[in-house]
């Protein structure tokens, strides 16, 4: 019978064809478009970031944390401040004060700069803010410090068309250590220190006294983990190179200054701890006949970025 040659179905009456649905639905969309093409890949995104450097448009920046607020205390140190171009969102002075020689010094400076809140507080309310601290009636807030993200260290060392040149510190907690070298980082055209988090000297009003004003325009990068900072370093091709007593090679014999570099400096007494210094793709010392055991962070690395500006010359 002719009902046995068509499809049986459940349902009565004629049954609706697909209307070539299913036909256009084999036909296909066409060639895969190029990576770059492609929304979300990675080299889409790699292609927008070369358009956004060609145009001179900045990039987005992740950061690395703020720090929280200073204060400085005291007639001499808040004068060395503001002297020193320490950042200062507010000078407070004490109603009733000496008049004496720096404290007009401390006002004439603060005046000069602008942007510096000039408030005037009764002694009780500075004895709270400063803990009871020898205030002698001057107190300078320092704004937190707004630290870069170690990565883009790197960044801004490709925009500007340069091999990276960065200093990592490893256990340094002397802030006027990084100050020295934030100032030799920016004297020998580096790109920035990074520092860890935890256990690590920050941008205080300390550090930047020795930067000598410096720290300005020159980046310091703050790493939750300075042990996966420097192997996100080394992934992106650029050289990790420890200071240590005891290294394998000597600095006059080191190419890898030549191109891009990460100098890791340890802390005075302690040097390298365990997992940095592993991770290092190499060991450095300096050589040094006085017979001295050790140099501070400031002056290794120092003695360091000379040379690295020495051979790029």
């Amino acid at each position: 019978m002719a009902a046995n040659n068509r499809r049986m179905s459940g349902k009565k009456g004629a049954q609706a064809g697909s209307g070539g649905k299913r036909r256009r639905g084999l036909e296909g969309k066409g060639p895969t478009p190029p990576a770059e093409m492609r929304k979300g890949h990675a080299k889409q995104r790699a292609a927008q970031a070369r358009t956004r450097r060609a145009q001179g448009r900045p990039q987005q920046r992740r950061g690395g944390g703020r720090s929280t607020s200073e204060l400085v205390v005291g007639r001499n140190p808040v004068v060395e401040a503001l002297r020193e171009g320490v950042p200062a969102s507010t000078l407070y002075v004490q109603q009733f004060i000496d008049n004496d020689e720096r404290v007009r010094e401390a006002l004439q400076l603060a005046a000069d700069r602008g942007g510096i809140n000039l408030m005037e507080a009764p002694r009780p309310e500075l004895d709270r803010m400063t803990n009871s601290l020898n205030h002698q009636g001057l107190v300078l807030q320092v704004p937190p410090y707004e630290y870069a993200h170690p990565e883009d260290l790197a960044d801004a060392a490709a925009d500007a068309g340069e091999d990276p040149l960065i200093v990592a510190l490893d256990g340094v907690t002397d802030p006027r250590n990084l100050g020295a070298v934030v100032r030799s980082v920016s004297a020998f055209g580096g790109h920035g220190v990074v520092v860890p988090e935890r256990r690590a000297a920050g941008m205080t009003a300390g550090a930047w006294k020795t930067s000598a004003g410096t720290a300005a325009r020159t980046p310091v990068a703050r790493a939750t983990n300075l042990t996966r900072a420097l192997e996100t370093y080394q992934k992106a091709g650029i050289v990790v190179v420890g200071l240590t007593a005891d290294g394998e090679a000597e600095l006059s014999d080191l190419d890898a200054l030549d191109g891009p570099v990460v100098i890791v400096v340890g802390s005075e007494g302690k040097g390298l701890s365990r997992l940095v210094g592993e991770t290092c793709d190499i060991r450095v010392r300096i050589p040094m006949p006085g017979g001295a055991e050790s140099l501070n962070a400031g002056v290794a690395a120092g003695i360091v970025l000379y040379e690295a500006a020495r051979r790029r010359a």
